[in-house]
């Protein structure tokens, strides 16, 4: 089983690189907005803000570290939670302009997708017509044909550039096979225990959101893990708030944000990100669960501590 707390980490994911402007006007992108958003969700309960960065002109994604530059100190400034940057960036982005923030930045925590796989998302924009920006309906579109590249290469590079920093990981594991790419790192040293596993469910190219399939994940998990691993859960869309339920209830930790659900509820788009995580608190503690504090959260997984990063 993996290491289990009576606390639990909700994470929330703020802005990602899926979902375009005009799709939701709750999704930030400008840096003010990314900030504000994101310190709103750490008052409502978020102890790990999983970041992404948009071109404050028009909401598209970018990887350039003078862009994160315009929202990072705000956040540490003015929240503790842990500050969390991708490594995945969008499909379209290559490997160096993916890692560019992390290396700067030199985070407690970033993401780290665990293979490589099709990600589609090409059905999200087929009942608009009006788009806020140009670019919004070719890239939905286009991502029909994404290959995201996470080769084994690719990630073992990562952990070797990221080794000097302290920096852990939000392993990304979006199907079975992510785990035994992820366990092959454990076994070469690459990866450290606890590992922060984070299971994704729902994406096109990936492991439905079923819950058999959050079970089975979990099972897969223990196996090969046992109890050098924290676990969390994800899913997209309309089945977001019912599988993170389900993880927390199997005592995981879960994830929430505009980056995975535009939805507060059937039908609703949510006002904010911290709206969902609100949401998501209030059903933790009337399953009687508690959530975990920021500082928890870095005892739990073994953080270096915000005083060590360079924002």
């Amino acid at each position: 089983m993996s290491t289990s707390s009576s606390k639990v980490i909700i994470t929330c994911a703020v802005t990602g690189a899926i979902h375009t402007p005009t799709l939701s006007a709750g999704l930030p992108y400008t840096p003010a907005d990314i900030a504000q958003q994101a310190i709103d969700a750490a008052k409502a309960g978020a102890s790990i803000l999983h970041l992404h960065a948009r071109n404050p002109a028009d909401g598209s994604p970018t990887g350039d570290p003078n862009v994160f530059a315009q929202f990072l100190p705000r956040i540490h400034a003015e929240s503790d939670a842990v500050i969390n940057l991708t490594t995945g960036g969008s499909p379209e982005m290559t490997v160096e302009q993916r890692l560019a923030a992390a290396l700067r930045f030199r985070p407690e925590m970033c993401s780290l997708n665990m293979g490589s796989m099709n990600f589609s998302f090409h059905g999200m924009g087929a009942k608009i017509s009006n788009w806020k920006f140009p670019w919004e309906k070719k890239y939905i579109e286009d991502s029909e044909a994404f290959i995201f590249r996470n080769t084994f290469r690719d990630v073992a590079r990562v952990y070797q550039l990221m080794s000097d920093f302290g920096t852990r990981y939000e392993h990304e594991c979006y199907d079975i096979g992510h785990l035994y790419n992820l366990a092959h790192f454990l076994d070469r040293g690459l990866a450290k225990p606890p590992l922060w596993i984070q299971s994704v469910f729902g994406i096109l190219g990936g492991i439905g959101a079923d819950p058999d399939n959050v079970v089975f994940m979990r099972r897969t998990a223990d196996r090969l893990f046992g109890n050098d691993y924290v676990w969390s859960v994800l899913a997209a869309g309309r089945q977001q708030m019912p599988l993170v339920t389900q993880a927390a209830m199997m005592g995981g930790n879960v994830r929430v944000g505009l980056e995975d659900s535009l939805y507060i509820e059937r039908g609703k788009l949510a006002a904010s990100n911290a709206e969902q995580v609100t949401k998501i608190r209030r059903i933790l503690e009337e399953l009687g669960l508690q959530v975990a504090t920021p500082e928890e959260t870095r005892r739990m997984l073994a953080l270096k501590g915000r005083q060590h990063v360079k924002i």
